[in-house]
């Protein structure tokens, strides 16, 4: 058989992050298979495969086509300094913008926060986050990776309704945004100002959208009593959870490695994790990196109103508890794919394991 291999080398770097992804095509069995090997550079790769068994070259051809362009709609390139396309004016281009990402905390430490007048408080919702930028009549969307991404056409109009240029943070349902910050107004950056300065400047420019309307800034509670009581509201009405935030701090794009001056509260437990088993009966098996290595951590349907995803897929899933012994999810349910997260993401310290 003619060897019509082909093969592909891609690359990210951001900050702290330096990560490369290679594809290919082989010849196998009569056939060909599209395998793929992915982490940080210099470390050692996770490897897989696209194909369950030979395809013939068309196929793998489409195959190994989608799952490059897929990368470098995540932000990856050819050339290995990774840097990102900046002017490029496809979808999936870089932009500029990064948002702050919140650490989890326990129920002691909400317990603090709430009682502390300089934290405020607000509700979780189980959307996707998002930043929105209007400059002009250029509205666009804008991932937790810093890459744009498309925007519902009602989100969208409802901006170009709003006054002047702006960056919000948030995150959409369906088609709502929730806002719970403002970045930028009328070219002015507003990250360097404090959180009650930020979250005035919002309620000045969209507080008198009416609570159904397109895009919205969500409520703020700032007295220990307020808090105490919405926090019980929203765990009677089974709601996602809630954010804390520190009313004199600035906005610093990242994670912190622990603690920061935005937290959050989940009232439910979630995992991002890597699809590496595809079963019958519409069942995926998920994984979690464990140092180097992928650690099974169980199987979990697929509801009947989703497409089966992918192997190396990162998909999100709502569980009851992780077991002691080998972290397997109990009662896991699949919520669906995430385009935002990275597979280096998907680590076994999300677990929020059983208690002893």
């Amino acid at each position: 058989m003619e060897n019509r291999a082909e093969s592909a080398s891609l690359y990210f770097k951001s900050g702290s992050s330096d990560k490369v992804y290679h594809a290919s095509i082989e010849s196998a069995e009569g056939g060909f298979v599209v395998t793929y090997a992915y982490g940080r550079r210099g470390a050692t790769l996770s490897t897989g495969t696209k194909t369950k068994a030979p395809v013939d070259h068309a196929t793998a051809r489409r195959i190994f086509e989608k799952l490059v362009s897929d990368k470098r709609s995540k932000g990856y390139t050819d050339g290995d300094t990774g840097t990102p396309y900046l002017h490029s004016d496809k979808a999936g281009r870089v932009s500029g913008l990064l948002p702050q990402l919140l650490n989890v905390i326990d129920e002691r430490e909400a317990a603090r926060v709430v009682a502390d007048p300089q934290w405020v408080m607000q509700e979780k919702f189980d959307g996707r986050r998002l930043m929105l930028r209007k400059i002009g009549a250029v509205v666009e969307g804008v991932n937790k990776l810093g890459l744009v991404v498309s925007l519902s056409a009602p989100i969208a109009a409802a901006a170009l309704d709003l006054p002047g240029d702006f960056v919000l943070d948030g995150e959409v349902i369906g088609d709502r945004f929730h806002v719970f910050d403002l970045l930028s107004r009328d070219g002015t950056d507003l990250r360097e100002q404090a959180y009650s300065d930020r979250y005035g400047a919002l309620a000045a420019l969209i507080g008198s959208v009416s609570p159904s309307a397109r895009i919205g800034a969500v409520d703020c509670w700032t007295s220990a009593f307020d808090k105490a009581d919405r926090l019980n509201a929203l765990r009677a009405r089974n709601a996602e959870g809630v954010v804390f935030k520190r009313w004199d701090a600035p906005y610093r794009q990242g994670r912190p490695n622990s603690g920061g001056t935005q937290l959050k509260l989940k009232f439910v437990t979630t995992v991002s994790a890597v699809v590496t088993t595809i079963n019958q009966q519409r069942s995926v098996g998920v994984s979690l990196l464990n140092g180097e290595d992928w650690q099974a951590v169980g199987n979990v349907t697929v509801p009947a109103n989703q497409n089966v995803p992918q192997l190396g897929d990162v998909v999100e899933v709502r569980y009851l508890y992780a077991g002691l012994v080998g972290g397997a999810l109990y009662q896991p349910v699949l919520l669906g794919v995430r385009d935002d997260v990275e597979p280096a993401e998907c680590v076994v310290a999300q677990l929020k394991l059983k208690a002893s």
